[in-house]
């Protein structure tokens, strides 16, 4: 645990110093910051404005952060052959790897975190009549789910990076994203649809079961839509915590066994 646990301190530390990720963070923060100017809009047209606008950044930020962070992490380690130094010391292939994908989740939760602080300061100061405890707590649910969602990604893309390069790995994650997130609703349809021939139906089934559904991870419309509402919010959330623990187990697993018979 040792091992990990100072691969992961140490990834932590390069992220921080990563120029590339600060400049997407800070991009992102300016942008939740200067969300507001909506005055335009009538009060309730802001208020949904102003939820939507402003998760839909932290989300989208979230994502090429969680894609940059970690589809040069090994290959970087490869081509700087840091990684001979470290795996000639009592560490692991599977330690190294791990490590460095909890360092990338720490990293992440960081960045993910002063995004959801400005998210609740913006809407404090924009919205004070309608900030109430309860609604900042929920509007704090939907980063939190994200972080489930990219800390998915993340593993999708330390997986790809066992064995693909890094711009490669780029396509691979964000395609992977896009097709488990905006194209999930329409693999469903598909797979339900009996007027299309079953070679369409079965290919959207195994593109379904093999990719991440991150769709299941947008819990936005109950916050930004007050009519809607999640039933059985708890036993909902510990169902998406499960599924994300299950798929990055796995994902991490065949990431191993691809990494510990590479050459490196």
């Amino acid at each position: 645990m040792r091992a990990i646990y100072n691969i992961a301190a140490t990834t932590v530390g390069e992220a921080i110093r990563r120029r590339v990720l600060l400049v997407i963070l800070l991009i992102g923060v300016l942008i939740l910051a200067i969300a507001p100017g909506l005055s335009v809009l009538t009060a309730r047209q802001e208020l949904t404005v102003l939820k939507s606008l402003t998760l839909g950044i932290i989300q989208i930020t979230s994502a090429t952060i969680a894609i940059v962070l970690t589809v040069y992490m090994i290959p970087n380690e490869i081509e700087r052959r840091t990684i001979y130094t470290i795996l000639s010391k009592p560490v692991q292939r599977w330690q190294f790897l791990v490590g460095k994908y909890m360092g990338a989740l720490a990293a992440l939760a960081m960045m993910m975190g002063l995004m959801t602080v400005t998210l609740l300061i913006v809407f404090w100061l924009m919205q004070r009549d309608n900030a109430t405890p309860s609604t900042m707590m929920a509007l704090a649910k939907a980063p939190m789910m994200f972080f489930f969602q990219m800390s998915l990604l993340a593993a999708v893309a330390i997986f790809f990076s066992t064995f693909v390069s890094p711009i490669v790995n780029f396509f691979l994650s964000g395609g992977t994203y896009m097709v488990g997130s905006m194209f999930s609703s329409v693999l469903e349809t598909i797979k339900g649809n009996e007027s299309l021939h079953p070679i369409f139906k079965a290919l959207a089934t195994v593109i379904h079961s093999l990719v991440p559904n991150f769709q299941m991870f947008n819990i936005q419309n109950p916050i930004i839509n007050s009519q809607s509402e999640i039933r059985g919010e708890n036993l909902h959330f510990l169902n998406l915590g499960v599924y994300a623990v299950i798929y990055i187990t796995i994902l991490l697993i065949m990431g191993i066994l691809i990494f510990d018979r590479r050459e490196v």
